[in-house]
Parts: structure tokens; sequence; C-alpha cells
């Protein structure tokens, strides 16, 4: 390698897209990029796993731009990606945007919480690029909206959280209106079993490129905080006291959750806003605004904020309800420390959180940090790893008369 030479120019990328990768300010390629865009240049299906926060959306877009730039069309689309939320959609679109900047490709970005008016002047116009979210795109394709035939790039990014979501219909009714001769890139945080059987239908004898484990992240700093579970949000205003500095993404299960709790810590003079999937699509633009822009320190969100949202700058991810799935754990905590930052993923333990704290400690393969917080001691202890407890049920009271709703 010359001295001048980009390492991304050592992947085969063309020295337009290595240009676009500087000004971004790129230096070295991350692991899944460094193996996965020599095989998606070479033409292979790929198979592709690595941690939160590892450059996953480059290691795909970037071939895709460079492939798709060759002859430009802006008619059928010939990259097409499939992502589960709003979200990751508009961030990958914004990817596609950046790193086709040097060529003439066009793309557009589909998704529910938006009218399907305007989206339907956009497909009649044409693109090269289509990003999109399955259940919209299939709403789409039934209405004759856009035609997939001209498919030659498919990119499943997310997979695992699609079956989880209940897309796996939507995104195989979509795949048959794709050719069977396109270039299919399967991309996953976590590998279950469902995507590798959805990757053995849909691909072609894929390549695999898995970097790492199931695991967060090694920047992220792991703690749990045993405490009662109707002192929890005192515990988390406690919290945000001691952090003055960066910014702070807290996790509820549900969305009633997380607007009481945005109400309590805003009448506690804590500049927050909130994040769920009640919410229309321009509530949820501006919330992520001022998050991004650091006008708003805390942001408290659903799982709907556990995937796709690439913010530099959080230092803090709190659990608040600990997630029933122990992979949105992963996704969770991967919210901080992205790239080679690092950060602090904080879960508050109530003693009924027991059955999902060992659930996710089972997959870590090791357990996670007990630090007691003084003055916020609960009553009844969780038990230690080597423990058994029987559940115990919220107190349905402490809710509110809240009912659970994702």
């Amino acid at each position: 390698m010359t001295e001048d030479r980009h390492p991304f120019a050592d992947l085969g990328l063309h020295p337009a897209i290595v240009e676009v990768v500087k000004g971004v300010g790129y230096v070295e390629p991350t692991d899944i990029q460094r193996e996965a865009i020599p095989v998606v240049l070479a033409g292979r299906d790929v198979l592709g796993m690595a941690q939160t926060g590892t450059g996953k959306t480059a290691a795909f877009t970037l071939p895709m731009v460079q492939r798709l730039s060759a002859t430009p069309s802006r008619k059928a689309p010939r990259g097409l990606v499939v992502t589960p939320t709003r979200e990751l959609a508009q961030q990958i679109r914004r990817a596609v945007t950046t790193y086709g900047a040097a060529s003439s490709i066009e793309s557009i970005v589909i998704h529910g919480g938006t009218r399907l008016g305007p989206e339907q002047e956009e497909l009649a116009f044409g693109c090269d690029v289509l990003v999109a979210t399955p259940g919209r795109l299939l709403d789409h394709l039934k209405r004759g909206n856009v035609d997939l035939s001209s498919v030659e790039v498919l990119i499943l990014d997310e997979a695992d959280r699609m079956l989880d979501m209940g897309f796996i219909d939507d995104v195989k009714t979509i795949v048959k209106a794709t050719p069977d001769t396109r270039q299919t890139l399967l991309f996953s945080a976590t590998m279950p079993n469902g995507v590798r059987w959805l990757a053995h239908e849909l691909m072609r004898d894929p390549e695999e490129v898995r970097i790492g484990h199931e695991m967060p992240a090694e920047g992220i700093r792991q703690l749990l905080h045993p405490v009662d579970w109707s002192r929890k949000h005192e515990l988390l205003l406690h919290l945000l006291g001691e952090w003055p500095d960066g910014q702070v993404l807290v996790f509820t299960r549900t969305r009633d959750t997380a607007t009481y709790l945005a109400d309590v810590l805003r009448t506690r003079a804590v500049s927050v806003v909130s994040l769920h999937g009640g919410k229309h699509q321009d509530q949820r633009d501006k919330a992520l605004k001022r998050f991004r822009e650091g006008t708003a320190k805390v942001l408290v969100a659903t799982n709907v904020a556990a995937r796709g949202l690439d913010i530099r700058g959080i230092r803090h991810v709190v659990n608040f309800d600990v997630p029933e799935d122990p992979r949105d754990y992963v996704h969770r905590v991967g919210r901080t420390a992205r790239g080679d930052d690092t950060g602090d993923a904080v879960t508050l333990m109530a003693s009924s959180d027991w059955v999902e704290i060992r659930a996710i400690e089972r997959l870590l393969e090791r357990n996670i940090e007990r630090q007691f917080v003084p003055g916020f001691e609960p009553e009844v202890s969780p038990p230690s790893s080597e423990e058994e407890t029987k559940v115990v049920r919220k107190p349905t009271a402490l809710r509110r008369g809240i009912r659970r709703r994702k």
C-alpha cells in the first residue's frame, strides 16, 4: 500500500467513493466492512452478523452504491433495502445519499406514519435505490405503485427484528416480487435460527461474515442497580444529576410508560423528549432532531429506538424497564459506545426483574456487575446469580392504571 493510499481503496471501492469516505472522516474500515465489502463487490450473497455500532450500514451501502453508479437509471429501483423501523430506514437513506454524492444515484424512503400520496408521486418519478419498511412497501406493491422486477441488489437489514415484529410473510411476498437473479444481502446484529432458516430459503450459497458474538461492544460498561420497583423513577432522577455530561437514552417497555416517565422528568426541569410507536412521524422526527442537536438531554423511548439510532454523544443508556427479550438488551445498550467510543449501560433492577436479568446474563455468558446506589437500597434485594426466586408481579397500583401497550 502506498503512503497516500486510503485503506478503503484496498477493499476494491472506486476512487470517487473513496473520496466520499475520506470526506465523511472514515480512516480505517471496521471489521465487518473489511470482511464484507470485497465479498459484496464480488457479487456474492452475504449473510452478515456484527455487533451494533460496528458499521454494518456502510458495509452494504458502499458496495451497492458502487454497483449501481455504473448505470444509474432513476426508473424502477435496482437497489432495495428492507428494514424494520422508520428511524432505521431514514438513517439508511441518509447513508445512500451521502455515499452516492459522487454519482447520480437517486434514492427514496417509504415507511408508515406518512401519507401514501406523496410517496406514490415519488415512486412514479423513479429512483435507483428504494429504502422501505415491509408493511408500507407491501401496501405500494398491492396498489401497483412500485415495480421491483429490476432489483439487482436486495438488502434485508436487521432481519432478526423483522422476524420478531411479525414481518416474515411480508418479507417473503416482497422477495417474490424481485428477480431470482438478484444479489441478496442479509445483515443482523443477532443470528437466531429463524434468520438462518430465512437465509437458507432466500439466498444462494451465501458467504457468511460473522464478526464477534451476539454481545455488546467492549467499550460499554454494564451495571445493574438493584432498587425497589416503586423507586425506579427517583433513582433515575438521581443518576441524571450525577451525569452532567453527555446525553442519556432511557428505555421503557411500553409507550404509556415512556410518556409518563417523560412527564415526570419534565416536571423536574429535565430537558426531555419521548419516542414511541404512538407518535406521528413528524413528532418522532422533531424529538430525534432535538436529541441529535443536544437541545434535549434525555430521550425516553420504547424499543423503536433500540435499532437504527446512530447518535454520537450518547454517554449513558438506562434500562428503566428490563427488556423481555434478552436480544433487545444487546440492541438497546448498543446505542452507546458507537464506533470506538465508550459509554455506560445501566439497568434498574427490581426483584421482579430477576427472570429477565438471568436470561440476559445467559445470553451474555457472564454476570453483570451489581452496584447498590447509596440511599436507594431495595427493601427486598434481588438474589445473587446463584440463587433462585419466584417471580413477583409488579404492583399494578404503581402503574397508575396504565394499560400495557407496545
